[in-house]
């Protein structure tokens, strides 16, 4: 079995090849982590999903599997993480919250289960979970129509639950509203020139003609809402939602100058009811987080941004479970330039390093040198390419392939 943090707060396959995808055992040396006295290694497994294969749980108990094999008495604790896209709620509820569905609106507007998760008075809310890409029925995309207004649904479940601090992960969405949905679903009105309420999504707000941010549910004043997220574009222009974004979720050409357009309006007629900071913050690093829904959640709640791997682990409590380890494994289904910048494995290293503590990693594909992982604190990665090259046979095949990398690491780690 694998042990779960819960308590919070209170040819052997390398992978660092000399060259990237080679799948060459690197030449340099292991480092054994003994601990001193000769107690067995106390591991810590902090690793996020393998997207398409295997959910950060799974990663967890195959590590665990493979580690045994090699050092049957090692002690193992499993802290599945996330960084705030998809992926955050099964963390937290692997982290010990409790797991909470209810019927919301999907982001075509047919209804979707959607779930977030609790504990006390913290929620920790996936915009996924309800304006995901993932909910896209056959998955065609709807790039000018689909709407946030299920993931305002989801904030008042949580604030009707007690929340009074509310983990707002914003990743994988299917939309580019501006956040316009989920503040129509926390009360606020958009009309158009005819005093009707305009249509969901991000293309219709061109025909935006007033807005009224007075009847927003006011328990948000004494909520601390933090947007996990590590996108620093704003709202609109070259480097803005529509732009940058719009093309990963449908949108042509047209559609993003259409967007963009649309998102631009929806800021000015903000600005008009609630004064020049609407437009300020359209300009704020993060306005641009999936779809804009940084921006009406900035604009409209008050919302502060905070990395979101950071802030995971500050809430999934890695920090006491860190100082419990004497080698920690991280990883992701790619380690990859992405990876550096802001990704999970990333954030665990360098709070680990910090710390003083070894880092491993485990991961799908490796494509970057030694060289940039070292630099990111992690000594060294095993990779599934590296025992099958086939990336469909990878993927397939990622939890056994994953439990016999696992294994080769704990014999150049545990044994």
């Amino acid at each position: 079995m694998v042990r779960y943090v819960r308590d919070v707060a209170s040819g052997a396959p390398n992978v660092v090849p000399d060259s990237v995808g080679s799948g060459a055992t690197a030449r340099s040396t292991v480092r054994k982590c003994k601990v001193a006295d000769g107690a067995v290694n106390r591991v810590l497994i902090a690793a996020d999903k393998f997207k398409g294969s295997l959910t950060a749980v799974q990663v967890a108990e195959r590590v665990t599997a493979g580690l045994r094999k090699a050092a049957p008495g090692v002690s193992v604790e499993a802290l599945p993480v996330a960084d705030g896209g998809d992926g955050t709620v099964a963390a937290a509820v692997a982290g010990g919250f409790e797991r909470r569905e209810l019927e919301v609106t999907g982001p075509v507007g047919a209804p979707v289960t959607a779930a977030y998760a609790l504990r006390g008075d913290t929620a920790v809310v996936e915009m996924a979970e309800a304006s995901g890409l993932a909910h896209l029925p056959d998955g065609v995309f709807a790039p000018l129509t689909a709407t946030t207004y299920g993931s305002g649904e989801l904030l008042r479940a949580a604030l009707d639950a007690g929340a009074r601090t509310i983990v707002f992960g914003v990743g994988g969405s299917a939309t580019t509203d501006g956040g316009a949905g989920m503040l129509a679903a926390l009360g606020a009105r958009f009309l158009d020139a005819d005093g009707e309420p305009v249509a969901p999504g991000g293309g219709p707000l061109r025909d935006l003609a007033s807005a009224d941010l007075s009847g927003l549910d006011p328990r948000f004043a004494d909520v601390d809402l933090v947007l996990a997220s590590d996108v620093d574009n704003p709202l609109t222009g070259p480097k803005g939602a529509p732009a940058v974004y719009g093309p990963q979720k449908g949108a042509s050409e047209e559609d993003v100058a259409t967007l963009d357009a649309a998102l631009a309006h929806f800021a000015e007629v903000l600005a008009e009811a609630i004064g020049p900071k609407a437009t300020e913050l359209a300009l704020q690093p993060g306005a641009g987080a999936a779809g804009g829904i940084g921006y009406g959640a900035l604009v409209g709640l008050g919302a502060r941004f905070r990395p979101g791997i950071e802030v995971m682990l500050d809430v999934l409590g890695f920090a006491p479970a860190l100082d419990r380890a004497d080698l920690v494994i991280t990883g992701e289904g790619s380690l990859d330039f992405q990876t550096l910048h802001g990704k999970a494995p990333a954030g665990v290293a360098a709070a680990a390093r910090k710390a003083g503590k070894p880092v491993v990693a485990v991961c799908g594909r490796l494509a970057i040198d030694e060289s940039a992982l070292h630099g990111a604190g992690i000594e060294r990665a095993y990779a599934l390419a590296a025992l099958e090259p086939d990336p469909a046979k990878s993927m397939s095949q990622a939890g056994p392939l994953l439990e016999q990398a696992a294994e080769q690491l704990g014999r150049d780690y545990l044994s």
